[in-house]
């Protein structure tokens, strides 16, 4: 009997050991994943914009993306006598940015991508936006 309990608390210290190393493994893949996040949601706060000359884009359909890890958008930008007469939002993954998906219609009006951010979609406004530069800087090349 005395063999058996021995065995039983090898195997339960083995068992916790290995519980133990994993958790530890988790901790630090997560660790890094938060600061690859952290660092890429810092980064888009200060991301310029390019300012694009309108009259080098000639009329046609453009599609543009950008993506920096969460957030990711593809953008589809018609031009009509060098202005921007329709953006649609092809695809936009998020957190909790959908308010950001106002940023195509913002551009339409303004006719520019200096807008203003989504209040509370700062980062994936940024991205929305970047998409749209990345279709017309594609257009007037």
């Amino acid at each position: 009997m005395d063999n058996v309990n021995k065995r039983r608390r090898r195997m339960v210290l083995a068992v916790l050991t290995g519980v133990v190393g994993v958790a530890c493994v988790v901790a630090i893949g997560l660790r890094s994943f938060i600061r690859t996040t952290e660092a890429n949601l810092e980064q888009l706060k200060s991301l310029p914009m390019a300012d694009v000359d309108m009259s080098r884009v000639a009329d046609g359909t453009y599609y543009g993306s950008y993506s920096m890890f969460p957030v990711s958008a593809r953008v589809k930008v018609t031009v009509r006598d060098h202005r921007i007469s329709e953006i649609e939002l092809v695809e936009h993954r998020h957190g909790r940015g959908a308010a950001a998906e106002a940023i195509p219609g913002r551009v339409v009006d303004a006719q520019s991508l200096d807008v203003d951010t989504v209040a509370g979609a700062t980062y994936s406004s940024k991205v929305i936006l970047k998409a749209i530069e990345n279709a017309l800087t594609t257009a007037g090349r």
